[in-house]
């Protein structure tokens, strides 16, 4: 499970990647949450909103992995799919809301706890990073530490 993660804007995958070793603070503009699985969070959120199952997100190859060192304990850069910032940008806060709530019951089915509130915020603050984006070719990513 991640400790620290912090979803930031980038104009491409290679600036998105030169801060693995750093995270995006100072660089790009970033949200910082912690304590839950943010990969798996990427591939539930996309499942989600786009109707599609867990297993055809996954082989779809959602996430990217933009940037890993290949230690299995360093810092990792992740691509959000444009499926899932389009969905975000185009959520409304009811949308959110749902989809936070179906979040929750996924990790709760999985014994789990998460905080619905909580959910919420993290997704609408992700909106609001993808809204920034709009149809400019920037993307939004994940650096999990």
């Amino acid at each position: 499970m991640s400790t620290i993660i912090k979803f930031f804007v980038a104009p491409d995958h290679d600036a998105a990647a030169a801060v693995v070793k750093v995270g995006p603070d100072g660089v790009f503009e970033s949200l910082t949450f912690g304590n839950f699985d943010a990969e798996e969070a990427l591939i539930e959120w996309e499942s989600i909103f786009t109707g599609q199952t867990f297993e055809d997100v996954v082989a779809a190859g959602v996430p990217e992995v933009v940037a890993d060192p290949g230690d299995d304990e360093g810092p990792v850069v992740l691509a959000a799919s444009r499926a899932l910032q389009d969905a975000l940008t185009g959520a409304e806060e009811q949308r959110l809301v749902e989809v936070s709530r179906l979040w929750v019951a996924e990790w709760s089915a999985d014994g789990e706890v998460f905080d619905e509130g909580i959910a919420v915020w993290i997704l609408s603050g992700l909106a609001g990073l993808a809204r920034a984006i709009g149809q400019k070719p920037e993307g939004l990513y994940c650096w999990m530490a």
